[in-house]
């Protein structure tokens, strides 16, 4: 079978396709990266799984599903850790809660509109290959507010990540800077549902990361290697589903499994 791999840049829906992988493949593991250090992995799923809440109130009510999955996503993060902080719910238990609670809910209100359809089976597993223009821009935008945001308060955010009695005592505010994390990471899970869509993006963004970390020998070493990965992860991914017609968000998300695997093969012990 011949195959032209210049092929893929003949169609405007595949560049601009790319172009928005190449964005969420760059955020995605910069704030996984902190998450797995906080092993706070688990809410990149939970807030994904609630912004499928925000994707059926768009369709319900007739606009850009992607802009009330992002409202949506970023009110849920700040309830989470409000109810973390007043220690009214631990971590773990209030992610459990809003994981399960934001699933059941979306798809009863995606029932009560009839919309459990094409549409939201798109945004579930994602469908790259609909980004449009103005969701492309929307992407660029909101991957730039959360690249700048990182490199700003990178070293806060480092400390954080490891120490938050130490950075306290240091004289950082915790509270704000963990609350800046979940608000980060509702934004990208936003940003990332057309790509990889809503139950995989966690995947993108601990994957990488947990990669890395296995070759990395330090943090930073680890932040740029995930970002790498992911990148090719997302690149290969997308190549490889054009050609083997294949659905995109889950063929990225397996060849990031892939050079996961390789490196638990290959790293010695």
């Amino acid at each position: 079978m011949n195959i032209n791999l210049l092929e893929i840049f003949q169609y405007g829906f595949m560049v601009r396709a790319i172009l928005a992988g190449l964005i969420i493949g760059s955020i995605a593991p910069l704030i996984g990266t902190f998450l797995v250090a906080k092993k706070y992995a688990l809410i990149a799923d939970t807030l994904a799984h609630v912004s499928l809440v925000g994707v059926a109130i768009g369709l319900f009510i007739g606009i850009n599903p992607l802009y009330t999955a992002l409202a949506v996503a970023m009110l849920v993060a700040v309830i989470i850790e409000k109810l973390r902080t007043d220690q009214q719910l631990s971590g773990e238990t209030a992610l459990a809660i809003f994981l399960s609670g934001g699933l059941a809910t979306a798809i009863v209100l995606l029932s009560l509109s009839r919309g459990f359809n094409v549409d939201i089976f798109s945004y579930l597993f994602g469908s790259i290959a609909t980004v449009n223009s103005v969701d492309l821009w929307l992407m660029l935008l909101l991957g730039v507010v959360v690249a700048a945001t990182v490199v700003i308060f990178y070293q806060q955010l480092f400390y954080i990540a490891f120490d938050e009695e130490t950075a306290a005592s240091s004289g950082i505010d915790v509270k704000k800077l963990n609350l800046l994390l979940l608000l980060l990471t509702a934004i990208v899970v936003g940003m990332a549902i057309r790509v990889v869509g809503a139950l995989l993006i966690g995947a993108l963004m601990v994957i990488p990361v947990v990669t890395a970390s296995k070759i990395a020998k330090s943090f930073k070493t680890a932040l740029f290697l995930s970002i790498v990965i992911s990148l090719v992860s997302v690149i290969t991914g997308l190549i490889v589903a054009f050609y083997l017609n294949l659905p995109a968000g889950g063929t990225i998300v397996i060849v990031s499994l892939l050079f996961f695997g390789l490196t638990l093969l290959f790293k010695s012990p």
